[in-house]
Formats: C-alpha cells, sequence, structure tokens
C-alpha cells in the first residue's frame, strides 16, 4: 500500500498546514488538492480517496507488477502567499509517497520506504514564463555554478526521504 501526499515545504508554512488547508477547502468548496489520474495510471488496484483529507490519496499495488501512478495537484503554489496581484514566486510543494508491506494479523503495517520531491504548480503561461526566467538566470551563471543545479527531466525524480 502506498500513500501519496502534498504538503508545504517550507517549515514556516508546515507549522500553519491545516488552517492553510481549511481556508483553501472554504473558497473552493467540493474541490480536492490532490487526485489520482487513473486513466493514465498503471497496475495500482483500489484506490481510495479520503473525503476530509483533501491532499492525501492511497492505493494497493503489486511489486512484481510494472506499476507508475500520476496524480493530479490541483492548486497553484501563488494560492498561498500573501500577495494576489501576479508576480509572486509561488510556495513550494513537497509531494510524498510512503509505502507500506501487510501487518500481520493485528499489528500495523510494516513502513517500507519513503520518497518526496519538491514542486511548484503555476498556470501553463505563467509556468512556461517561470520555465524561461529560470532557464535564463542558470545561463548566466559561470560554468562552476551552473553545475550545482540538477538537470530537468521529462518526468519528477522522487528522492528517498
Amino acid at each position: 500500500q502506498s500513500v501519496v501526499r502534498v504538503s508545504f515545504h517550507d517549515r514556516r508554512l508546515q507549522y500553519s498546514e491545516q488552517q492553510q488547508l481549511e481556508g483553501w477547502r472554504w473558497s473552493r468548496p467540493g474541490d480536492r488538492i490532490l487526485d489520482i489520474d487513473i486513466p493514465l495510471s498503471v497496475g495500482i488496484l483500489e484506490p481510495q480517496i479520503h473525503p476530509t483529507l483533501l491532499n492525501t490519496v492511497e492505493f494497493l499495488w503489486d511489486p512484481s507488477r510494472r506499476t507508475s501512478v500520476f496524480v493530479q495537484v490541483h492548486c497553484i503554489s501563488t494560492e498561498f502567499t500573501l500577495r494576489k496581484n501576479g508576480g509572486e514566486k509561488g510556495v513550494p510543494f513537497r509531494i510524498q509517497i510512503d509505502t507500506f508491506g501487510a501487518g500481520g494479523k493485528g499489528d500495523p503495517p510494516e513502513h517500507l520506504h519513503s520518497a518526496s520531491c519538491l514542486v511548484k504548480v503555476f498556470k501553463p503561461k505563467g509556468a512556461d514564463r517561470k520555465q524561461k526566467t529560470d532557464r535564463e538566470k542558470v545561463e548566466k551563471q559561470p560554468p562552476p555554478e551552473r553545475e550545482k543545479f540538477q538537470p530537468s527531466y521529462e518526468s519528477t525524480v522522487l528522492a528517498e526521504v
């Protein structure tokens, strides 16, 4: 069983995460922060979405089979910034996936693995603009400084926690 969760990366927002999520829920009734894109996912079984945990989804999967999960984040990083008049940097989110094995009878499930990645979510035009300015910033750096940046990937790579 794996549990996928979107949370705040910044420590200062982690302290007020529940209040931030309640504010988001109040302004967007009926919406969720995180969903599984079932048609694109492969090998997942029994996806579960908890009505009260807007930022969490879970599913079962067989480790002997090819499995991939596609998730959709339905909020943008600038929804949690103080200024709402454009040009905000946006807060970074952390997507974390925790995997558990089946516990014995009456025992809790065994924690097997955790991985996460940092993401910022923007509207398409804003994302294109942000990627362009970020790329230009990196290109202006001298070669030794450029090596400090992680290369971009077609898909999100999760790192062990």
